[in-house]
């Protein structure tokens, strides 16, 4: 098969993000390459204001880097139109994050297959998938129920079932237990980590829980926007 079937599912090299100009400038990320493979769990590690988070938001492609090389599935970010960017993030990521980010007088059926929508898939089909990713978390008997009326565990189940609906490679979560308790939170990990080895899909966590990062295959650690080497690690602590 072509160069592409062994490529990383994401690569990238020296990837550099400022904010602010002048005294005002803020450097976020200072030079971060990583290699990512298809199927495996990879946890991001960081304090708040270590770069995560802006490194996360760069791998998946919501927003630019200032320097440095991105490619996904061996193919150069760089060279992707506009449309073809939001294509490929609609259509190779999913997104789990602290905040549920759902419309809370929506239904949950109608917040899990908004993706569809955008992806212009038909409504019979919309519906099949939604109702398929809901029963599979266990969700199906709350579809018609407004997102408002659900317990914290619920949403982020519902939004991990809005991350699934377009069948990713790759799936984002960012702090995605912040706002759950830990019993709740850790039955969410469960849900993701299952996902990751039961159906191969790509997992990339960015977190400041070393309980979390430790379920993960590897991990990285960030701190003042550079990687730290793991024997180093106690130092920045």
């Amino acid at each position: 098969m072509s160069a592409e079937s062994t490529a990383a599912l994401l690569e990238v090299h020296d990837l550099r993000r400022s904010y602010g100009r002048g005294a005002n400038r803020f450097d976020a990320l200072k030079g971060v390459s990583l290699r990512v493979e298809p199927g495996e769990s990879l946890a991001i590690v960081g304090k708040s204001g270590s770069g995560k988070s802006t490194l996360m938001h760069l791998l998946a492609l919501l927003d630019q880097p200032d320097q440095g090389a991105l490619s996904v599935g061996g193919v150069d970010a760089a060279t992707l139109s506009s449309r073809e960017l939001s294509r490929l993030r609609n259509e190779t990521f999913g997104f789990v994050f602290q905040q549920f980010f759902l419309n809370p007088n929506a239904s949950v059926l109608e917040n899990v297959i908004l993706p569809l929508k955008i992806a212009g898939v038909g409504r019979r089909e919309r519906r099949a998938r939604g109702m398929a990713v809901l029963d599979q978390l266990e969700m199906a008997d709350k579809a018609k129920s407004k997102a408002v009326s659900l317990s914290g565990g619920q949403k982020q189940r519902a939004v991990i079932a809005r991350a699934l609906v377009n069948n990713p490679k790759l799936i984002f979560a960012d702090e995605p237990t912040g706002n759950l308790d830990t019993v709740t939170g850790r039955l969410v990990e469960d849900i993701l980590f299952r996902l990751n080895r039961e159906s191969g899909i790509t997992l990339i966590v960015v977190t400041h829980d070393t309980e979390l990062a430790a379920r993960c295959d590897r991990q990285i650690h960030i701190s003042d926007g550079r990687e730290v080497l793991p024997e180093l690690i106690g130092a920045f602590a």
